[in-house]
């Protein structure tokens, strides 16, 4: 699957997002240079999960350290591929953008970034190239 740049010049992946019974399309951020898929509290709550400070709480660095996040995980679906679990720290913030990160997108779907031609493309994990 191939998809442009946003008009803001990143490469937005559209995406299903599932837990449990509630659903809510969104857009993600391929950053491989991010360790980790990190959620914003909206979307968390928009899916109906509920925050619970008393649960195991992660500790995130660079530009969202200080920020409360805690694991979440979630259902997700990427054009007409088959849906996969992605692990998400869901930070106690709005402040922070939907990134797919190393742990686990990238070890779920290959993805080439073609800058000069503001492209993307996304494979599942073991797509065999022709």
């Amino acid at each position: 699957m191939i998809l442009s740049y946003s008009t803001g010049g990143k490469p937005l992946l559209p995406l299903s997002l599932t837990l449990g019974q509630n659903g809510l399309l969104a857009e993600g951020l391929p950053d491989s240079g991010s360790d980790v898929n990190v959620l914003p509290l909206g979307v968390g709550n928009a899916l109906g999960a509920q925050w619970d400070p008393s649960k195991t709480t992660l500790r995130l660095a660079g530009a969202f350290s200080g920020a409360s996040a805690m694991p979440l995980l979630v259902m997700a679906r990427v054009g007409d591929f088959a849906p996969v679990r992605l692990a998400f720290a869901w930070c106690h913030t709005n402040e922070v953008p939907l990134i797919l990160g190393q742990i686990n997108f990238f070890m779920e779907f290959d993805i080439c970034f073609f800058r000069s031609r503001n492209q993307f493309s996304v494979l599942p994990k073991g797509t065999r190239l022709s």
